[in-house]
């Protein structure tokens, strides 16, 4: 058991929409595609998000900090993209305090927690046609559902060409410029600036920063 300082932290949980009119080959592309967002997502916060596989197409990642919590949806979403995987998934986000990760080798299986109960409550509740919910009781502001809301919106009208300049433009530690996002992509820098523009990436990249910068608190003090 790894007991966990109280604080607030985000848990991630979601599944994936009309996966039972796809192949099994192509769930099972998705969820790799998200489990492979989640290990960079690790990589930014330097913890692991111990990213967990539920109920064939369902999943779970931890957050320790929820400063990164835009961020991440994010790039979950273009990574699915960017993959081509051709299926959407629904993420509810919540917000609190965590007991414990669980042991080593469950995964989240027996992780538990506020943020873990908010946040397969939150997908529970969510109706079919929605992509992402919130939920954290003083926490979670109004402005946080409208910005979350508007930018999955934004996300799910991108191309695969966008989704993968915004894959590699969200990163918080390199902070790539265009330049070097090009070089990775094998394309004009030209492309990747249509590419970022038609994302709408300049919004976007202020709305990750307004949520990056919120002072999420603490529900003891």
């Amino acid at each position: 058991m790894r007991p966990i300082q109280r604080s607030i932290h985000a848990v991630l949980t979601g599944d994936l929409v009309a996966s039972a009119e796809s192949t099994p080959e192509s769930v099972d592309a998705a969820v790799r595609a998200l489990e492979t967002a989640a290990g960079q997502v690790g990589l930014w916060t330097g913890r692991d998000t111990h990213f967990t596989r539920f109920r064939g197409d369902g999943w779970q990642l931890y957050l320790d900090t929820p400063d990164l919590s835009l961020a991440a949806v994010l790039l979950l979403v273009a990574t699915l993209r960017a993959r081509r995987t051709e299926l959407e998934t629904r993420i509810a986000v919540g917000f609190g305090t965590i007991n414990k990760l669980g042991e080593t080798g469950n995964g989240l299986a027996d992780a538990s927690g506020e943020a873990f109960t908010l946040s397969g409550r939150a997908l529970d509740e969510m109706p079919r046609h929605r992509r992402i919910a919130l939920a954290g009781p003083g926490v979670v502001q109004g402005w946080h559902d409208a910005l979350f809301d508007l930018v999955l919106w934004i996300a799910g009208r991108w191309t695969p060409e966008q989704a993968e300049a915004v894959s590699l433009a969200l990163d918080p530690r390199e902070r790539r410029t265009q330049a070097e996002i090009a070089g990775m992509l094998g394309v004009t820098r030209q492309a990747v600036q249509a590419r970022l523009s038609g994302a709408g990436w300049d919004a976007l990249a202020g709305a990750v920063a307004a949520v990056a910068a919120h002072d999420w608190g603490d529900p003891d003090g």
